[in-house]
């Protein structure tokens, strides 16, 4: 009898080895997005091309990489994606340590005390130790399953990370380009406000002295109050910016204004990059494409788990047991053996756990192909603002210098009696308006350009380790708190 239940044992544990090399749910595969073969849009006609990575340097401005360096490093965001990574890590530590023998030790000491019939005390001591082990084989690959999607969610988390530090070096950096730009035009409104103040001051004596109608002095002092108006107004949107840059770096903004004040008077020119010629190279360097693509992936592990659910489990379990007391000899017991678990009636409710996982799937794989269309659009959408600047930089150039000339040559005419104030006056805000459109032109195509290195994927490549510079810091909190 003992000889047969040995070789069921051990043809139990053939067979439970034999089932552990297989596992349920779908085979996964990485999707193809339906995407063009070519990009639509004019891709920008570039002269010295320059890499991708740590594209902010290319801007030729220390300023704007001390920013975004500050910004990386005191970020709450890459913070909060850096935790994500760890729990995420965390999750797989535990996905897997459900597929190893676990093992628990007890101990236990009493003492109790006896009056016999006779009248004598006893004291008894009593000591009792224990080993539990218990093991649940992975006969139909729910842990492997749990396991796989674990490991998808670290590297969609780093995805994020990595996601995240791209969008806030592009937020710091188009808003320090919003910033020199803003000062641009408070310093354009500043010049004109003092020229209509010496156009005031001479209407004021004209008017005295007869040579000019009032009307002429009302509105000479109504378009300096207008332009102090405007003045005020811009320099307002500029303060408003260096607020933004403050809370995106986390630093102090006197210390920030320093900083700001000592590459004043200019907007950061990037250098140009080369844009490949099909879409799905492109899409390759996207850190959030990545990361969909990997929740999809787990959510097709998280289906073959489902199933794994619904087949019978297979655990083994033992004991040891040495229990000793002072009148009496140590004793020492064990069991193992195995338990089948079977699921019978659950009302359909591992049932209902696989439709759900495969509704799940669903879901994560039309968010990979909506990311997909996003990011074409957003590649495509940059391309067409790029282009559309580049054609317009010269027309607005010479518009602007020309605006210049004539009002220069009609201030000239004016002074000398032959046009009124009126016709100067529009002659200035025609050189105003073309002034600020070609301020405005140089800023926005600068920002085009952020979009499309953001659009490009920041210089990301798959397999980039997450370094943020937080890390220690945050691990240094933590054994702090230990």
């Amino acid at each position: 009898m003992r000889t047969s239940l040995r070789l069921s044992f051990s043809a139990l544990i053939s067979v439970a080895a034999a089932l552990g090399g297989c596992a349920v749910g779908p085979v996964y595969r990485e999707p193809e997005p339906a995407i063009p073969a070519t990009w639509h849009a004019a891709r920008p006609d570039v002269g010295a091309i320059v890499g991708m990575a740590d594209w902010w340097e290319q801007f030729d401005d220390p300023t704007l990489g001390t920013l975004i360096s500050l910004a990386e490093s005191a970020s709450p965001t890459l913070d909060k994606a850096w935790a994500n990574i760890q729990k995420a890590r965390a999750t797989l530590t535990t996905a897997q340590a459900d597929g190893l023998p676990s093992l628990s030790a007890q101990g236990s000491v009493t003492r109790a005390r006896e009056q016999a019939v006779n009248g004598q005390m006893s004291v008894t001591t009593t000591r009792s130790r224990s080993v539990d082990t218990s093991w649940e084989i992975d006969l139909f690959g729910k842990v492997r399953r749990n396991a796989e999607a674990a490991q998808a969610r670290i590297e969609a988390r780093v995805g994020d990370w990595h996601d995240a530090s791209v969008s806030l070096a592009a937020e710091v950096a188009d808003t320090y380009v919003q910033f020199r730009g803003c000062e641009l035009l408070a310093d354009a409104y500043g010049r004109e406000l003092t020229s209509l103040r010496e156009t005031d001051k001479a209407t004021a004596l004209l008017v005295l002295a007869g040579f000019s109608a009032s009307a002429d002095g009302s509105l000479a002092r109504a378009s300096v109050a207008s332009t102090q108006s405007t003045l005020i107004n811009q320099r307002a949107q500029c303060d408003l910016l260096v607020k933004s840059l403050v809370a995106l770096t986390g630093g102090d903004e006197t210390d920030l204004r320093v900083r700001l004040a000592g590459t004043s008077g200019h907007i950061p020119q990037p250098a140009s990059i080369e844009v490949p010629s099909v879409p799905a190279e492109a899409l390759r360097q996207r850190p959030d494409l990545a990361s969909s693509e990997r929740e999809l992936a787990a959510a097709s592990a998280d289906i073959g788990a489902a199933q794994a659910d619904r087949y019978p489990s297979l655990s083994l379990s033992g004991v040891i047991t040495v229990a000793a007391a002072t009148t009496t000899s140590p004793l020492t017991t064990w069991s193992l053996g195995p338990s089948l678990s079977l699921p019978l009636l659950d009302g359909g409710r591992r049932r209902a756990a696989v439709d759900s996982a495969r509704a799940t799937y669903a879901a994560a794989e039309a968010n990979y192909r909506q990311k997909v269309r996003q990011a074409v659009k957003e590649v495509e959408q940059a391309l067409v603002s790029l282009d559309s600047s580049a054609r317009r930089s010269a027309q607005v150039e010479l518009a602007a210098q020309e605006y210049r000339r004539y009002f220069e040559a009609t201030e000239q005419n004016w002074r000398a009696g032959g046009v009124s104030l009126l016709t100067l006056e529009e002659a200035r805000r025609s050189a105003l308006t073309a002034q600020i459109e070609s301020i405005g032109l140089q800023r926005d195509r600068v920002e085009y350009w952020i979009a499309l290195y953001k659009a490009l994927g920041g210089g990301w490549q798959p397999g980039t380790p997450v370094t943020p510079a937080t890390a220690s810091q945050s691990q240094d909190k933590q054994g702090e708190m230990q």
